[in-house]
């Protein structure tokens, strides 16, 4: 979601919450179609940074991030990934004003498990912002708009440490959560980790390191690899990543996985050596990471989703700067069956249905 301190660095920053009050968000400049319609375009939605989109099984986008406050979980809901960009935003739950859950709400995601609604998010007491864990909320309406958001607790992990950025996702009818965490006695911020869970708002069994900052391009600003993310495709499971900080550095790597292997195991996740997605200064695009995956709705095509900012040079801490943009493009595949990223596409008009190799 952002750079994160280890606990020696946690005190540079404290007290410097966000924004405060942002600038209101300028609505997505999405052109008429042909038809009538809105036609895609980016950025989708203005100033939510580590966006995440599910499409559910009535065929509706639901869509939350990172509102640049850090005070706050929204939620937006539409039949199409251009409608989310003007759609009405919904505020579903608020940071607690003392105690737990009072500061840095980051990267909040939604999920349908067993017929209710699960929102994973990141959050810190109020006497310090910088301890930051998991906590999840519920909600067992069909409607996640309608309902009570119920406060499940936070999420229990092997240590007492700073953790956030949970995705959960099914493989071989057992459901597993990824996060990141700082590990005690290791050199880094964060590592991805992954276990199974007992239920939506439980761990059980082992949780195993995935992956750790080792490269030079996970380890500029802050050694970071957080904001993992699922995709399967071809007899493979892909999971994405983000590393270093969140200024133009920002980047996403690669986790490869065979669907049949065990996904605790050692030595099932193969890991690139080199960043999958990074900055382009050809389409203006800087930062792209914190990603998520959904589908076009034609139900086939896979679109990443992601944030970046349309400049390089950030004045002050990043964490601060409220123009990480919520934008989308087609993921492409390779002959050999591997996703192709591509670079962040330039602002406008985006077309994800058409001629590629899937």
């Amino acid at each position: 979601m952002n750079h994160r301190q280890t606990p020696a660095r946690r005190t540079l920053l404290k007290g410097a919450l966000a924004l405060g009050a942002a600038a209101a968000a300028a609505p997505p400049a999405h052109a008429a179609g042909p038809t009538g319609s809105v036609a895609l375009a980016n950025p989708l939605v203005r100033q939510r940074a580590d966006p995440h989109i599910h499409r559910h099984t009535d065929r509706r986008y639901y869509f939350t991030a990172t509102a640049p406050e850090y005070d706050r979980i929204i939620l937006r809901r539409s039949r199409t990934l251009a409608g989310l960009g003007s759609a009405d935003e919904a505020v579903i739950w608020r940071r607690h004003t003392t105690g737990d859950m009072a500061a840095h709400i980051w990267a909040p995601e939604i999920h349908h498990v067993d017929g209710a609604w699960y929102v994973y998010f990141a959050a810190a007491p109020a006497h310090d912002v910088w301890q930051i864990r998991i906590w999840v909320l519920e909600n067992k309406s069909a409607d996640p708009f309608r309902g009570t958001w119920a406060e499940k607790g936070r999420l229990t992990t092997a240590w007492d440490t700073f953790s956030l950025d949970a995705t959960t996702f099914t493989h071989r009818s057992d459901r597993y959560l990824a996060w990141a965490q700082h590990e005690p006695g290791m050199d880094n911020n964060t590592a991805v980790f992954l276990s199974r869970m007992a239920n939506p708002w439980t761990l059980t069994g082992p949780q195993i390191r995935l992956t750790t900052p080792e490269y030079d391009w996970e380890r500029v600003g802050f050694k970071v690899n957080e904001g993992p993310s699922v995709v399967r495709r071809n007899g493979r499971l892909f999971m994405t990543y983000s590393a270093s900080a969140t200024d133009a550095n920002y980047c996403l790597g690669l986790l490869t996985a065979d669907e049949d292997a065990d996904l605790l195991a050692p030595g099932t996740w193969r890991k690139s050596p080199r960043p999958v997605f990074t900055s382009s200064e050809a389409t203006g695009q800087y930062g792209p990471g914190h990603n998520s995956f959904t589908v076009a709705e034609d139900g086939r095509t896979d679109v990443l989703v992601y944030h970046a900012r349309q400049y390089r040079d950030i004045t002050g801490d990043p964490l601060h700067d409220p123009n990480r943009h919520t934008r989308v493009q087609r993921l492409l595949w390779k002959a050999d069956g591997t996703p192709d990223f591509g670079v962040p596409v330039a602002d406008g008009p985006v077309r994800l249905l058409g001629a590629g190799r899937h």
